[in-house]
């Protein structure tokens, strides 16, 4: 865990773990991607269930090895797609073989032609997680929103996808900010449901 005082903003703390995150070499990167997949999720998967990824930016872990573990186990998956600030993402359905468009913020999503689907279990990039399941993103809340907006309607499971070196002491978290339910590094299983 990382020593971060508790008194820094948001930004500053965003600022320190994205610079741990870049710091990994691209073999620690892999690695990470591959342990996290081996271990896979610690919830049972429904034959059918639908999970939502991402696609990876800048250096976050990559989400694919775990996804296509759990789509040989009969998950179906799903991409996010921003469609405004201050809106839910819409969640797309995609294979591992599915070519992807760059959406408006230049982030790769399936084409709007692809079925809309809601997510039972969320994959969720972060840039950094504290031991409460409070994550920092990078500061335009669609995660937040989105989970929000679904769980009115849906139970969903959050899941943070992370490296270890990601994990600072405490999140600043606003009344806003929604907690992940678990999450998951190259090292272990967080669960943070209790």
């Amino acid at each position: 865990m990382s020593a971060l005082p508790t008194d820094r903003s948001k930004a500053d703390l965003r600022t320190a773990a994205l610079a741990k995150r870049e710091a990994l070499s691209d073999k620690k990167r892999e690695a990470a991607a591959k342990a996290v997949a081996k271990r896979g999720l610690p919830i049972e998967i429904a034959p059918g269930s639908i999970v939502s990824g991402y696609s990876p930016i800048r250096s976050e872990i990559d989400p694919a090895p775990l996804m296509r573990m759990l789509a040989a186990q009969g998950a179906r998956l799903a991409l996010p797609a921003v469609m405004a600030r201050g809106k839910s993402l819409a969640f797309r359905a995609w294979s591992p073989d599915d070519r992807l468009m760059l959406g408006p913020l230049g982030i790769l999503e399936p084409s709007p032609a692809a079925a809309e689907l809601v997510p039972d279990i969320m994959l969720v990039p972060l840039a950094a997680f504290d031991r409460l399941g409070h994550r920092i993103g990078y500061g335009a809340g669609h995660y937040d929103y989105t989970l929000a907006h679904l769980r009115k309607t849906k139970a969903i499971t959050a899941i943070g996808l992370a490296f270890a070196a990601q994990e600072i002491e405490a999140v600043p978290a606003l009344s806003h900010d929604v907690p992940l339910d678990y999450v998951l590094t190259e090292t272990g299983i967080f669960d943070f449901r209790s």
